[in-house]
């Protein structure tokens, strides 16, 4: 039976019984408004642990645009419903108060320059506030994996940094982005966008084909022109496509034998992203 848990004392009480009987906690954060590829994540932390945990909660240290986080779908009943369906332990609701406090905070350590680039330069301070609340919430979990979907490849980067540099005692699962039949990335944000405009979307994974069909067959610097002009001549607002090293994500200016395409666009007023890695055939 699912339960549902505000307070991080009642969490840590049930937790800690858990943890002494020997069971693994599967962890997976959400802002909410799931859909299939949340779910696929959940059950990947299911089949791998006793117990899985799911955290809903709208960080709103990581928007830019106060507008934006107002804007973000919320639907917490029929969340609990979907959750309750997968078979979850826990639906965690944790509160600002417990989260934010001066000992869930992460100490001052370097991301190497990872959240600058891409989405860190679209949305200044977003991984900041990405990085403040997984911290949190991990103080509170105390997780023995915690999973992440990699249509945010760019977060799961980040995440593990932290991880790593703070020697945090859990382990990141990253799992595959999950798409719809017609390939368009899973979002919460689609949930804003009309037919026609889900349409006009599909041009992301496209152009992300396109690139990894051309990859190495075209010159470099012509395969991200051509491929940006397909998106420029679409109804989308393109905000950057670049072809980055997937450690670094700093962009290459030409072919190595693994690259990632990273794609932001805004769609009407909703701005999506997606990613594909491109191998050298």
């Amino acid at each position: 039976m699912t339960q549902q848990i505000t307070a991080v004392s009642a969490l840590a009480s049930f937790l800690h019984k858990a943890k002494s009987r020997g069971q693994t906690v599967g962890f997976v954060p959400t802002m909410g408004a799931l859909h299939e590829g949340h779910l696929a994540i959940v059950r990947k932390a299911r089949q791998e642990n006793n117990l899985t945990v799911v955290s809903i909660y709208v960080n709103e240290r990581q928007f830019n645009n106060s507008e934006d986080f107002l804007k973000y779908p919320r639907h917490e009943e029929s969340d609990l419903s979907l959750l309750q369906g997968e078979g979850v332990d826990i639906v965690y609701f944790p509160q600002t108060a417990e989260l934010f406090t001066q000992e869930n905070l992460p100490i001052n350590f370097s991301l190497n320059g990872l959240d600058v680039l891409l989405e860190g330069a679209s949305r200044p301070g977003h991984f900041k506030g990405v990085v403040e609340v997984v911290h949190a919430l991990f103080m509170h979990v105390q997780p023995t994996k915690a999973y992440f979907g990699l249509k945010d490849f760019q977060q799961v980067a980040v995440l593990r940094k932290m991880v790593k540099e703070l020697q945090l005692p859990v382990e990141l699962v990253a799992v595959p982005t999950v798409r719809a039949e017609n390939g368009l990335a899973l979002s919460s944000r689609n949930q804003r966008l009309s037919e026609e405009q889900r349409q006009e979307a599909l041009i992301l994974f496209k152009t992300l084909c396109f690139l990894k069909e051309h990859y190495q067959k075209t010159p470099h610097n012509e395969l991200l022109a051509q491929a940006k002009a397909n998106i420029h001549s679409s109804s989308l607002k393109l905000d950057y496509l670049e072809i980055v090293d997937p450690e670094t994500l700093i962009s290459l200016n030409e072919h190595h034998p693994q690259a990632l395409a990273c794609v932001a666009a805004f769609c009407g007023e909703v701005r999506l992203i997606d990613n594909m890695l491109l191998i050298a055939q």
